[in-house]
Order: C-alpha cells, then sequence, then structure tokens
C-alpha cells in the first residue's frame, strides 16, 4: 500500500494516468468508472493506480471525515459484482491535520478488459473515458496472454457451431453489455466472446469455459460437466436409490432446471400447526441456502476431472461434493473469509446470468439462513483433498432445541407475554424465522399459547 509521505506528494502535484483525486463521497459510478480505468491499464505501464478521496484537484484537503459507513461503502465495490472481473484493490484511510483523505490502490488486471456494467473504462491522460474497439483488442490480447485458468483455455476441436449461438445473442449479451454499446459495436459475434473470455482468436475456437456454459453438448469434450443427483433410502449410500437425475446439458439451461428442482423437489415446504386455526410453512431443507451451496459447486469445481458434482440427499441430510479441493488463496484457515476463483471466467458468466448475486458472502449468508430454518450451519469436510464437501442436516435429525429455539425459550421464560416482533428484535432475527421456531417448539410440546395471540401469553 501506499505510504504516507508518497501520498501527500501525489496530493501536491495534479492528476495523472495513475492518479484521480476527488472531494465527492456520494458518487458510486464516479469511483467505479475510476477503479475499472486503473484495472485495465490500456498503456501496459504495469503501475498501481490511486483514487484519492478528499482531495481537491488542486492538492488542497477538503477537511473530510472517513466514518465507518464510508469505508465499508469503497471496500464492497470489489465484491459487489458490477466491475468483472473482480479488481485487484486495497482500501485505506490516512489522517492530516486539514482531514482525512481515503485511497484505493488498485493492481492491474491480470485478465482485461474489465467491465464497470458492461462497459470498458480506461484511462487517457489525467482524465476517464469508454474504451475504443482498438483498445479492447489491446486489452483482450493482453488477456490472452495472461491465460492461466482451465476454463479461459481453448477447447481445441470445436467451433462456434458447438455453442448455442441463439441464446448467447438474445439472453447473454444483452447482460454482458450495455445495450447502447451493443447497438454501436460491429464486432463479429466471436470478437465480442474474446472480450468476455469465453473464445481464443489465436485458436479460433470457444474456450472450455464456453463449452461448458453454452455448448450444444458440453460432456462430448469434458465428460464429468454435469450435475449428479441421488436420493438413497437410509442414512448412507447402501440404503435403496429413490430418486435420480442428472442435470448433463450446458450451464445457461441447467443452471434453471437446477433451481427448479431445489425448490420443488428438495426444499419440500410443508405446513406445520401452530394453533388450531392457524398453520406455518416451514422448509426440510430452505430454497436459497440449498441452492447457493449447489451453485457454488458447479462455479468452483474442478473441470478437468471426469467425475461430477454429486448432489446426495439421505434420510437425515443432504450433501454437495464437488472435483477440486480449496483453491489459491484460499485455506482451511482463512475459509471462508477469504476468497478465489478456479474458473473466474465461469464465476463472471454466472453473475452476468444472475446465479450469482455477489461474490465473498454466500457462505456467511448461507449459515445464517439454515440456522434460521432450524438446520443448524453447515459442516465444510475438507480432509478430501482433492473435493470439497458442504453437509447440511434435516432440522428433524437436530438436537431437541436449536441455539435459537434455547435462546426464545430463555426469553419466554423471563417474560411470558413477549410478542414476535420483541423476539426478532432482541434475537436479531427476521419475524418469519420467529414465526418458524415458535411453531416448531409448539409441535414439539415444549411450549403453547394461552390466550389470543393479542393478550395472551406462551407457556413452557
Amino acid at each position: 500500500m501506499i505510504t504516507k509521505n508518497k501520498l501527500k506528494s501525489i496530493i501536491a502535484g495534479t492528476e495523472s494516468y495513475h492518479v484521480e483525486q476527488t472531494v465527492s463521497t456520494k458518487n458510486a459510478d464516479k469511483f467505479c468508472q475510476a477503479i475499472c480505468a486503473f484495472s485495465n491499464d490500456v498503456s501496459g505501464s504495469g503501475k498501481n493506480g490511486y483514487l484519492i478521496i478528499g482531495a481537491h484537484d488542486n492538492g488542497k484537503l477538503s477537511g473530510l471525515k472517513v466514518d465507518e459507513q464510508l469505508l465499508l461503502q469503497i471496500s464492497n465495490i470489489r465484491t459487489d459484482g458490477n466491475i468483472l472481473p473482480q479488481p485487484t484493490m486495497t482500501v485505506e484511510k490516512f489522517n492530516f491535520k486539514e482531514g482525512d483523505v481515503l485511497v484505493v490502490e488498485v493492481q492491474p488486471s491480470e485478465f482485461p478488459p474489465v467491465r464497470y456494467r458492461g462497459r470498458v473504462w480506461v484511462r487517457v491522460g489525467p482524465r476517464k473515458s469508454l474504451a475504443t474497439m482498438a483498445e479492447e483488442k489491446i486489452l483482450t490480447e493482453r488477456r490472452l496472454s495472461n491465460i492461466h485458468t482451465f476454463d479461459a483455455m481453448p477447447c481445441l476441436g470445436t467451433t462456434i457451431a458447438d455453442l448455442d449461438v441463439s441464446y448467447i445473442k438474445k439472453e447473454f449479451l444483452p447482460k454482458a453489455f450495455s445495450e447502447e454499446m451493443l447497438a454501436e459495436d460491429k464486432r463479429s459475434l466471436e470478437e465480442l466472446l474474446a472480450t468476455l473470455g469465453i473464445y481464443d482468436l489465436r485458436y479460433n475456437c470457444p474456450t472450455n469455459g464456453a463449452i461448458i456454459l453454452f455448448g450444444k453438448n458440453p460432456e462430448r469434450y469434458l465428460p464429468g460437466s454435469y450435475v449428479q443427483y441421488v436420493r438413497f433410502k437410509g442414512k448412507d449410500k447402501a440404503g435403496d436409490i429413490i430418486n435420480e437425475h442428472k442435470f448433463s446439458g450446458n450451464l445457461c439451461y441447467e443452471l434453471a432446471k437446477i433451481d427448479t428442482f431445489i425448490e420443488t423437489s428438495v426444499s419440500q415446504k410443508r405446513p406445520v400447526p401452530v394453533s388450531v386455526l392457524r398453520e406455518e410453512t416451514v422448509s426440510k431443507y430452505p430454497y436459497w441456502a440449498t441452492r447457493e451451496l449447489l451453485m457454488n459447486a458447479v462455479m468452483h469445481r474442478d473441470y478437468e476431472t471426469n467425475a461430477p458434482v454429486q448432489f446426495y440427499e439421505y434420510d437425515d441430510r443432504i450433501e454437495v461434493q464437488n472435483s477440486g479441493g480449496l483453491y489459491g488463496k484460499v485455506s482451511q484457515d482463512n475459509f471462508p473469509n477469504v476468497s478465489d476463483y478456479r474458473n473466474p471466467f465461469i464465476a463472471e458468466a454466472m453473475k452476468v446470468l444472475g446465479y450469482v448475486n455477489r461474490f465473498s458472502r454466500g457462505v456467511y449468508r448461507v449459515q445464517k439462513e439454515l440456522e434460521e430454518n432450524g438446520n443448524g450451519k453447515a459442516s465444510f469436510d475438507f480432509s478430501l483433498v482433492t473435493a470439497f464437501k458442504a453437509i447440511v442436516t434435516r432440522p428433524e435429525t437436530r438436537p431437541e432445541t436449536t441455539q435459537i429455539q434455547d435462546k426464545i425459550l430463555l426469553a419466554i421464560k423471563s417474560k411470558p407475554k413477549i410478542t414476535r416482533s420483541e423476539l426478532a428484535e432482541l434475537l436479531n432475527c427476521s419475524q418469519y424465522s420467529i414465526k418458524h421456531h415458535l411453531a416448531q417448539l409448539v409441535r414439539k410440546g415444549i411450549i403453547k399459547r394461552k390466550g389470543s395471540d393479542r393478550a395472551g401469553e406462551w407457556v413452557l
């Protein structure tokens, strides 16, 4: 990260190819465009770029007070999914007598062109602008020279005819690029896909990632590129197979089918009586958490192997296992606080298609939703080395009460007339979650309601 002395000298100078100074703290578009432009480094200098918030162009500080909210707002730009591929950046606050300065240091991307909401921004001297076609070509060639991941390597023996071109044109490109850019762009489909890292112009063929995402027959070239669902009777693989399904097409179609399958066949919502006249709907496995675990397995798996993603359901749990263990910077000690991507271009495409909403926070949300549903937290098996497994238990197979339910019981014991809204505020949960846990406690006979909903009380 930049030192304080170097920052002083930069602020005292003028804006340049590597520096942008602003006193605004609200213009998120301006910040993102600057970070995108620094990431692209169209000149190829290899130097880091600096977005300096709290300084005027003439070098004077604005008297800004950097608070935690502003720090969080700027830091979240890296993982909010609007800049793809994700930028490599650090954010740091500096204190001066005249005020605070917030500095965003951005490293040039190894996989340009980097886009902000479908548009490529570059630095032209001391200002930023949209990239020309020639500049995008330079960045695309630089991306090709930096290829390291399997999903970006050419799938030799394939042609553009092996892809579902109709889907790409109608569904994918309008989401990957802005409407104005597509209307003005005169490049071929191959050149457009190459800027997204899913077509190799040197060999004139799609990449492995393109075949996985849009291929007409992905298994012909990548035999393990499918998801295998099996429902076993009992608690291990020795039981009879009750149901099985193979999701074997390209991801752009199969992810939608998987999404529906989880909601209708795995989540299995059912009514649970809360009182004589009312019922609440609960799920065996919460839809979003189950979906997120499976989408992560598809996104992070090793596609060089012939093993599919295994989605197995037993009487007491579900297991999601993908080939390939923890990748890159991620280790057992720092998971899930650190993220890295085995398939960055597949991850980028899944974000564009709407199957990944935001990077680096999915596991936290999964654990929260599972706890609120009564499943308890998912466990992760790191011992397999060449594979990664997530395990979620059914609510019925867990102890008589969960941690949240124990807290509810303590609250009821101290205040029998406590309301659902008060419980939700006390335990930092949604009212839906409180309703679900109260229903479970009633069904188990641990508590009951005495009197009306408005004036009654809970009885242990």
